[in-house]
C-alpha cells in the first residue's frame, strides 16, 4: 500500500492506494477540515485508525506551501510538517511536495472528459502552464525534457499583482491599505474573491441590500458571491465575479509568457469548475490573451479546465509510487 494526501488550507484529502492497481482508484480515502486538527499527523490518526495493521512502503504528501529541505510551514494552515518526523511515525519513507508540484505529477492521468477547452489553441509538444485558485493560488510548470516532462514547483501566486487599468489600480491601492505587499493570491482565491466585493462595495459601485448582507454573514462569502454572480442576481456580485474572472485570465497568461507553455496551459482548483460557466464567456480568454505584441502566441496555445479535484491526490499517489 501507498499513502497520499493532499493538503490544503480548507480540507485535506488523504488515500490508501494498492499502487499495484495504478494511482486512479484509491482504496479507502477521507476528507477532513484541515481547521479542525493542530496537525497532519492527528488527521494521519484518525484516518489510519490505532491498531490496523496495513504495512504502508511509501507515502506522500502535496501540501499549500513551500517545501525546501523537506519540510514545509503551510502558507494558509497553522502546520509545520517535516519528512522525518511523519516517516519516523509512518515507518516508511515520506515526500513532501507543493500542492501544485503534485497536481502537475496528476495532469497526465486526467483524461480528456476531464476538461473542459475554453480555447483550442494549436496542439504542439512543449512545455505546460498549471494555475489554480482555490483557497490560494497554486502555479506550476512542466518543463518538456525529451518524452517527459519535469515538473517545477513555484509560488508565483504570491508575486506581486500588476494592475492593467484604472479599475484595477484602484484596487491595488485599497488593497495595499490593508495588506502592504498585494499579491496575486490576495485576489485570486476564494477570500481573494470576497477582498473584490467588499472593494466594489466600498468604492460605492453598488449599494449592498439588507438579504444580501444577511446571505454573506450567514454563508461561505465566496460561494455566496459566485452563485448570486452567475446568476446576475445583484450588481456587485456579478461586478466581482467579472473582476475576478479577468485578472484570472490576466494571471494564467503571464504565466503562459513565463513557461513558454507551447503545450498547454490548465486551470485546476477548486474555484474553476464552480464558475465554469462564468469562465466560458470570454472574458478570461480575452484577459489571457491580452498580451501586446505576443498576443498572436497567447491565441494559439490551447487553455483548459480541469475538473478532476483529485488531481493533487493522485499526483501525491504517483511521487509516492516511484519512491
Amino acid at each position: 500500500m501507498i499513502l497520499a494526501g493532499d493538503i490544503g488550507g480548507t480540507k485535506t484529502l488523504v488515500a490508501l492506494y494498492d499502487d499495484s492497481h495504478g494511482t486512479r482508484s484509491p482504496v479507502r480515502q477521507e476528507s477532513y477540515r484541515s481547521g479542525d486538527f493542530p496537525s497532519l499527523e492527528e488527521v494521519l490518526f484518525r484516518f489510519l485508525q490505532p491498531g490496523t495493521s496495513t504495512p504502508i512502503r511509501a507515502a506522500c504528501f502535496a501540501v499549500a506551501g513551500p517545501v525546501i529541505d523537506g519540510r514545509c510551514k503551510t502558507t494558509n494552515l497553522p502546520w509545520e510538517l517535516d519528512e522525518r518526523p511523519l516517516g519516523a511515525a509512518l515507518k516508511t519513507r515520506v515526500k513532501l511536495v507543493n500542492d501544485l508540484e503534485g497536481a502537475a505529477h496528476g495532469l497526465s492521468a486526467i483524461g480528456p472528459d476531464e476538461l473542459e477547452i475554453l480555447q483550442p489553441g494549436v496542439k504542439r509538444e512543449g512545455n505546460i502552464a498549471l494555475i489554480a485558485a482555490g483557497t490560494g493560488l497554486g502555479e506550476a510548470i512542466l518543463v518538456r525534457s525529451g518524452e517527459s516532462y519535469q515538473v517545477i514547483a513555484s509560488e508565483g501566486g504570491h508575486a506581486d499583482f500588476a494592475p492593467r487599468n484604472d479599475q484595477e489600480t484602484a484596487l491595488l491601492t485599497y488593497l495595499r491599505k490593508e495588506y502592504g505587499h498585494v499579491s496575486y493570491e490576495r485576489i485570486l482565491s476564494g477570500p481573494g474573491l470576497h477582498h473584490v466585493y467588499r472593494f466594489l462595495l466600498e468604492s460605492g459601485y453598488a449599494s449592498e441590500p439588507e438579504w444580501l448582507k444577511a446571505r454573506l454573514a450567514t454563508g461561505d462569502p465566496s460561494a455566496v458571491i459566485s452563485e448570486i454572480g452567475l446568476s446576475n442576481g445583484h450588481p456587485l456580485c456579478t461586478a466581482t465575479l467579472d473582476l475576478f474572472v479577468s485578472i484570472y485570465g490576466a494571471e494564467a497568461g503571464n504565466l503562459a509568457l513565463k513557461a513558454l507553455a507551447l503545450g498547454g496551459v490548465f486551470v485546476g482548483g477548486g474555484i474553476a469548475p464552480k464558475i465554469l460557466a462564468k469562465l466560458r464567456d470570454g472574458s478570461f480568454i480575452d484577459a489571457f490573451n491580452d498580451k501586446g505584441r505576443l498576443a498572436g502566441l497567447l491565441r494559439s496555445l490551447q487553455v483548459a479546465v480541469v475538473m478532476n479535484p483529485r488531481m493533487a491526490l493522485i499526483g501525491a499517489a504517483t511521487v509516492a509510487s516511484k519512491l
